[in-house]
């Protein structure tokens, strides 16, 4: 499979709650980095439990899927019914059909606070 489709498919399955067939995807090694809350997933295992552990009332909306050779980087939004929307831009390396490494930026939409000087060069979303 294309590390592109890998992707897709990852975060279809883990839309479906398809945790056996998330675990297809992510090599038994895997490490996943998550800079922003400053954790590391190591495993494959870990990886499912995370997200099968997470509150449910969400969905997740792929928005973009960009791939060259086994880099990966997709953009998600995952709104929640009682946590507000979030978004993720993530870095993926994929390598024999199974993601080996990933890093993820998740953010809440609205999260950082717009500074002053900006308000004359932006305009509001």
């Amino acid at each position: 499979m294309e590390p592109s489709k890998v992707i897709e498919t990852l975060w279809g399955r883990i839309q479906e709650r398809d945790w056996t067939g998330v675990a297809e995807l992510v090599a038994e090694d895997a490490v996943i980095e998550w800079p922003i809350s400053l954790e590391r997933i190591v495993g494959r295992d870990s990886f499912v439990a995370v997200n099968r552990e997470y509150p449910e009332g969400w969905s997740i909306h792929v928005l973009k899927v960009v791939a060259q050779g086994e880099e990966v980087v997709s953009e998600v939004e995952v709104p929640h019914d009682s946590l507000g929307v979030f978004r993720a831009a993530s870095f993926w390396t994929v390598r024999d059909g199974q993601v080996v490494r990933g890093t993820e930026y998740w953010t809440s939409m609205g999260a950082d606070p717009r500074p002053e000087w900006r308000t004359g060069f932006v305009e509001p979303m």
